[in-house]
């Protein structure tokens, strides 16, 4: 057995991995199970199409973040376009967000939610994400939009999450300004990712610019993690290393990470989806210009479609298609690529389109399933597991609800607390 010992060692090459290495020098070691670096935040290339493995656009909200972003790119390399979203509800296209938009459907529907709306049984405190969203905006807009969109969405009883499921992505509107976008109609330019920015090359090339900038040689692939050892603070592998480290830093998902520990498991399972993705290239054109759709009905396997066509300045549609599954459904790949090709018939997308390609993929986990008891539980490993020098960052390491930027900020936070720590140890020394 070969062993290896390292400052930082990093669980997962993903954005959070490498933004944490970043900050390292070359006091780090990263391990990863894959044949390659970018984790989920990867791009096919397949013919003259650019697909990532979903839709992956980065908003920015931390200046120093988007300039550093941004200094790593020509402008040619990029596309910064303001969003242009919408959902299809019935046979019409309604503006993104469906609360503050309720004036662009029906007469006799809009009277509906705006009543409901006015009359909701607003309170304190929720039991539950649904019991939320009642509350927030009323019987109609509940039951015609954000409860079947996040069913799908999350494959999942809506009354297991709790309030704050979704964090600062929930596009929370009140009366005042539901009103009030009846005229100005600009709800979506004040969320905060009206605007994107996209490389013509994907989402992966970032990813690349950040691996290039690091030794590869201290970037170790199709190396799996198959034990810790909290006491010695040793990694072992699948390929016969033994790693001593002095801070380990995981970016895995949480469920696999608990596997490698016998001294921490957690009473409550955790919860989560997966979701398929097709990414399906067609040799024509399609009527559609938005950026991407969200469809809540149910009778339409999927939940959202972008079109990679649209953001790109492309002329021959160029799509990715997302469906969500419960965690322990078993996927007929067959089956919903022929449902996918009918429902995108049925609401318009492609008429005699001629496919040229497809590609799909199984995000497993994908959206975790964010509930008060699990929350309070992994809270509680968090600290206990701080206390061995370990740190769980990342979407799925840190079980949240999250952007990319918010990975970088997470990434950087950690190193940032990490060196105060020894600053302070070496001053009481």
């Amino acid at each position: 057995m070969e062993n290896l010992e390292i400052k930082y060692l990093i669980i997962g090459a993903g954005i959070s991995g490498l933004t944490f290495a970043q900050k390292c020098k070359n006091e780090f070691l990263i391990v990863e199970k894959s044949d390659s670096v970018g984790g989920y935040c990867k791009t096919f290339y397949v013919k003259d199409y650019v697909w990532d493995y979903a839709g992956h656009f980065y908003h920015f909200k931390n200046d120093s973040i988007k300039e550093k972003f941004l200094s790593m790119y020509s402008p040619n390399e990029l596309v910064l376009k303001d969003k242009n979203t919408k959902i299809m509800y019935k046979d019409k296209l309604i503006n993104y967000p469906f609360q503050t938009n309720i004036h662009q459907l029906e007469k006799e529907e809009f009277i509906d939610c705006l009543y409901d709306l006015y009359n909701k049984d607003e309170k304190q405190t929720y039991d539950n994400f649904v019991d939320m969203l009642y509350g927030k905006f009323g019987v109609s807009i509940v039951k015609k939009f954000l409860k079947p969109y996040n069913e799908k969405l999350y494959a999942c009883d809506l009354y297991k999450l709790d309030t704050n499921a979704m964090g600062r992505f929930f596009p929370y509107a009140d009366v005042k300004q539901i009103i009030n976008n009846m005229k100005s109609n600009d709800s979506d330019r004040k969320s905060y990712n009206s605007t994107f920015l996209y490389p013509k090359k994907g989402a992966q090339t970032y990813i690349n610019k950040i691996y290039s900038n690091l030794d590869s040689k201290r970037v170790m692939l199709n190396t799996a993690v198959t034990k810790i050892d909290l006491k010695n603070k040793e990694v072992y592998t699948n390929n016969n290393k033994k790693i001593k480290y002095k801070y380990l830093i995981n970016t895995s998902p949480l469920t696999d990470f608990l596997g490698f520990i016998n001294e921490y498991k957690l009473k409550n399972k955790l919860s989560y989806n997966k979701v398929l993705v097709f990414n399906m290239g067609f040799k024509k054109a399609s009527k559609f210009k938005e950026d991407w759709i969200y469809i809540p009905d149910k009778s339409v396997s999927f939940y959202r479609i972008g079109f990679y066509n649209n953001i790109l300045g492309k002329e021959k549609l160029s799509v990715y298609i997302e469906l969500g599954f419960s965690k322990d459904e078993n996927i007929d790949v067959d089956y919903y690529y022929n449902k996918v090709m009918q429902d995108m018939k049925k609401l318009g997308i492609i008429e005699d389109n001629e496919l040229d390609c497809y590609n799909y993929l199984i995000m497993d986990p994908a959206y975790v399933h964010i509930n008060e008891e699990t929350s309070t539980e992994i809270h509680n490993l968090f600290a206990k597991l701080q206390k061995n020098n370990i740190y769980s960052i990342g979407r799925y390491g840190a079980w949240t609800y999250c952007s990319m930027e918010d990975c970088i900020v997470m990434a950087n936070s950690t190193y940032e607390s990490i060196d105060e720590i020894e600053r302070n140890e070496d001053n009481e020394n």
